[in-house]
């Protein structure tokens, strides 16, 4: 298991697989022992890639997290290559079987006196963030609001490209002067440091997007529903709402949308439309005016103790890597449970990153009819991918693949591990809220930006986001917490990267050990003692999703 230098070799993600994961590059020839067996290896095997531990014929099955991941296309030998050549995608069928699941919770008397401290909403639910919104109806109103996203994020302290601008401005200096560009480092460019005018406000958020007119009436229903989710957010304060006038999504559509989520809705809420204003100009100073009146409100909020069952804890992963369901997936997975057993909400989403693991979450869950809600909304979704000329099976990235991650049902054993053991309490379907506390399934595509933005419409108060080879990634009003699956990519972007999981890579830190840790780092952003690296970037990506086209 271990190679001359003390590094671990291998490892084995279930007694029952066929293969075995290399932990660091192994050269072709060379023998590796695991478990009393040896294996010469045929290829050269690099790190997060896997090989064969037997003989097998074409159609054999393989097995990776006890699972069935694929079926060799060629006669392949033990010690040899796993490749996109000689395996194919391939899951087992499903369906519900009335499986009583028994569930072990794990011990979280270390947290029975912990609480976090977080914004209080008159509805019982509690942010982890106190932010001022603005949503646009219609993508018309996206030049207005970059105009006013420019005008209050500089005066009020909320731009982060100030080095950017010195930085510009010194090559500026530097032409001008006719000296070399080279000898202007971005480095040593003065940075001037803004105060934040209101203390208590932790950003102005812009919901950006291509929608509300042409496209289907229901796809301006189904972005209604989406906005109106965040104005609802735990984490927003308030909302400034631009609207063009004569597109499909209506103010009062959306005003409509908003109550019915919730009827006890109280957050100041400031509506302008340009087509019943005398100019644009005027639309603007109104909006910026009114919102700097909301913001002095909101202001006077603080932050309170809430005990943690109060969080909302959505896991998500991108860029993902052959390391992605060995250290960082299931180390956020425990992190899950932990939250569970103490009376939290976590919320598992990319449905096309379920694909395989199906039986395994229908058997979890609580009832039967969620169990067939969620086999609804899996067999529906991948039969309106097929119908555009694709499907769950073409799910893993090229950048995916590389890593090795050579088959979707591989890559989803690996994903659905950020969801931890609990049992399966609801299902939500694309904006649904979570309302129980436990683990919910929630309906969303696989692309980074679309599931994050699904996660943060249900609810999701922190979203702990797994990569293996790194991604900016981030919301507008939930913060994303990065977690590495290896230290190699830790160090390399150390700038948008929260959390190291390399240490359960080379068996300095168990699974259990880096489940808590990433907890604790959960519990300090949720307080806003830990800033994450895309709060401190405004990384505030917003993609409403198409049903049916995306994976």
């Amino acid at each position: 298991m271990y190679g001359k230098n003390g590094i671990r070799q291998v490892i084995q993600m279930h007694p029952k697989d066929n293969v075995l994961v290399a932990l660091t590059d192994l050269e072709k020839d060379s023998v590796v022992e695991y478990e009393n067996q040896q294996y010469i290896l045929q290829d050269l095997i690099k790190a997060k890639h896997k090989f064969y531990i037997e003989d097998l014929t074409t159609g054999a099955e393989i097995l990776m997290y006890g699972v069935l991941i694929g079926k060799v296309q060629t006669n392949v030998k033990r010690g040899s290559l796993m490749t996109t050549e000689n395996l194919k995608h391939a899951a087992e069928p499903y369906a519900y079987r009335g499986v009583s699941y028994h569930w072990q919770a794990p011990d979280v008397s270390k947290y029975s006196n912990t609480s976090f401290n977080g914004f209080h909403q008159n509805n019982g639910q509690v942010g982890t963030a106190n932010y001022w919104l603005f949503i646009p109806t219609v993508f018309c109103e996206n030049r207005n609001l970059d105009v006013i996203k420019e005008a209050l994020h500089n005066q009020l302290g909320y731009a982060v490209s100030d080095k950017y601008l010195r930085y510009t401005q010194d090559l500026l200096e530097a032409y001008q002067n006719g000296e070399s560009l080279n000898t202007i480092n971005i480095s040593l460019a003065a940075t001037n440091s803004t105060n934040r005018v209101f203390k208590n406000v932790d950003g102005i958020k812009f919901l950006n997007h291509q929608g509300g007119c042409g496209g289907t009436r229901q796809d301006a229903n189904t972005l209604s529903a989406l906005l109106a989710a965040y104005a609802n957010h735990p984490n927003v304060g308030g909302i400034t709402v631009l609207s063009l006038g004569c597109q499909h999504l209506q103010v009062q559509q959306l005003v409509n949308d908003i109550k019915s989520q919730d009827p006890s809705f109280d957050k100041p809420l400031y509506i302008f439309e340009q087509q019943e204003t005398e100019s644009e100009e005027q639309l603007i100073a109104n909006a910026i005016k009114n919102t700097f009146e909301g913001l002095i409100l909101i202001n006077k909020r603080e932050r309170k103790p809430a005990p943690l069952s109060k969080l909302t804890l959505g896991v998500k992963c991108g860029g993902s890597d052959g390391f992605s369901g060995v250290s960082a997936n299931p180390a956020v997975g425990y992190a899950s449970d932990l939250l569970v057993a103490l009376g939290g909400k976590v919320l598992l989403a990319e449905f096309p990153e379920l694909c395989g693991v199906e039986q395994n979450l229908i058997d979890r869950c609580v009832n039967e009819s969620i169990a067939h809600k969620f086999i609804h909304l899996m067999q529906s979704y991948d039969e309106l991918a097929h119908k555009v000329g694709s499907g769950f099976f073409m799910n893993p990235s090229p950048g995916n693949i590389k890593d090795g991650l050579i088959t979707d049902a591989m890559k989803s054993a690996g994903a659905a591990k950020k969801g931890g053991t609990a049992p399966v309490v609801d299902v939500l379907d694309y904006t649904e809220p979570a309302s129980l506390p436990g683990l919910s399934l929630v309906c969303t595509p696989g692309n980074d930006v679309e599931a994050t933005t699904g996660k943060a419409a249900a609810g999701a108060t922190l979203i702990l986001f797994t990569t293996g080879l790194g991604t900016p990634t981030g919301n507008p009003v939930c913060p994303v917490i990065k977690v590495a699956t290896n230290s190699v990519l830790a160090k390399k972007m150390s700038d948008i990267i929260d959390i190291d999981c390399g240490p359960v890579i080379s068996g300095e830190k168990t699974i259990e050990e880096m489940g808590e840790d990433i907890l604790d780092y959960c519990i300090k952003a949720a307080s806003g003692i830990i800033i994450p690296k895309a709060v401190q970037l405004n990384q505030d990506d917003f993609i409403p999703w198409k049903r049916g086209v995306s994976l």
